[in-house]
């Protein structure tokens, strides 16, 4: 070990990339729960976690204003998003560096208001893959027809897609995967 390292610190004297520990959204959800400021949103937030992020996401209080029609009421709904967005800015920044001290994750947020979700600062993460052929072909075939811009953006694309057409599935296997960590946690103590 070079003698520059010590506990925590990277080869070149920064902060050491480690994985953090797990984390479930419940857990996340109530710390955001108990540490967010009344009022901010309807109820509690919709947190989702990843290995790399947290995301909070949460519904902004709706308007009491008449619009005749839908472009217009979209268009308020974004102006309010904007709104709640600057004027809790620094106390959202506060609350993301307290949360990614705690947790080891990056924190973007959200905000929804009626049929309008805005998504603030996420983080997008490179993910390494090796694919065949067959599968480079079809990101190609969607690059070449316009769908998307680079075969990175074509497996975003797909991935997406899978996830909409996929999301029970999803769920029902997220749900397996919570039961055996909650069973892997009940398991014998072997120390």
């Amino acid at each position: 070990m070079n003698k520059g390292m010590g506990p925590g610190r990277g080869r070149w004297g920064g902060a050491a990339q480690q994985n953090p520990e797990p984390l479930s959204a419940e857990q996340a959800t109530a710390w955001f729960a108990g540490r967010l400021p009344d009022g901010w949103f309807t109820a509690s937030p919709e947190v989702t976690v990843d290995r790399e992020e947290i995301l909070v996401v949460g519904t902004l209080p709706d308007l009491t204003d008449e619009f005749t029609d839908a472009a217009a009421r979209a268009a308020a709904h974004a102006g309010r998003i904007s709104r709640f967005r600057e004027q809790t800015r620094d106390e959202r920044i506060e609350i993301a560096r307290q949360a990614e001290h705690r947790f080891g994750r990056k924190v973007a947020w959200g905000a929804t208001l009626g049929e309008t979700t805005e998504l603030f600062t996420v983080l997008s993460v490179p993910v390494m893959t090796r694919l065949r052929q067959p599968e480079r072909i079809v990101l190609d075939t969607l690059v070449a027809a316009g769908v998307a811009r680079s075969r990175s953006e074509a497996l975003a694309w797909a991935v997406r897609l899978v996830g909409q057409h996929a999301d029970g599935w999803l769920g029902e296997l997220r749900e397996a995967m919570t039961r055996v960590e909650d069973l892997r946690n009940q398991g014998p103590d072997l120390d």
